[in-house]
């Protein structure tokens, strides 16, 4: 996966380069994804194992497997996240089974906005949330460093401000 400033050249036909997202967002989905497992794997194997006795308490592994399979899954999910910054407007690319690209046209941004929930706070991670004046068009980049979330919110407003007057 490319990183760089996501800037396009400019060139016709030039492929954009692409930004993935920072590694702190794959570390606070895994930990979600342990914390929250990892409970009911000691819940489920203490109630079975009280209830119906201690060999019914091996289904508490169940939990544990899920753990295994959702660990892949989010690296993977993970690494299909990127985002691209061309000369008219923004790529958002996802998806490791049914890929979606989202163009949004600087044009026909209306609010960019920076989120960060108390668990991203934790985690120093923040959201850029775009909204069109199509819903259809809206976009999220999530995980993404406070710093680089915030250049990021000036400079698509400031591109949007630009191509909605015309300029």
């Amino acid at each position: 996966m490319e990183t760089g400033s996501g800037q396009d050249t400019g060139v016709a036909g030039a492929e954009p380069v692409w930004t993935g997202l920072p590694p702190g967002l794959l570390r606070m989905r895994r930990m979600l994804l342990v914390v929250w497992l990892g409970l009911l794997a000691v819940g489920l194997g203490v109630l079975l194992g009280l209830l119906c006795g201690p060999g019914w308490a091996a289904f508490a592994l169940l939990p544990v497997a899920l753990i295994v399979w959702g660990w892949v899954l989010i690296g993977r999910n993970w690494r299909s996240w990127r985002y691209a910054e061309r000369a008219d407007d923004l790529l958002i690319s996802r998806g490791v089974l049914w890929r979606e690209e989202t163009v949004v046209p600087y044009g026909r941004m209306q609010l960019v906005e920076v989120t960060s929930g108390p668990v991203e706070r934790h985690f120093g991670l923040a959201s850029v949330q775009l909204h069109t004046a199509a819903a259809a068009t809206d976009a999220t980049i999530p995980g993404l460093d406070p710093a680089e979330a915030e250049r990021l919110r000036d400079r698509l407003t400031e591109l949007g401000e630009a191509r909605s007057a015309g300029l």
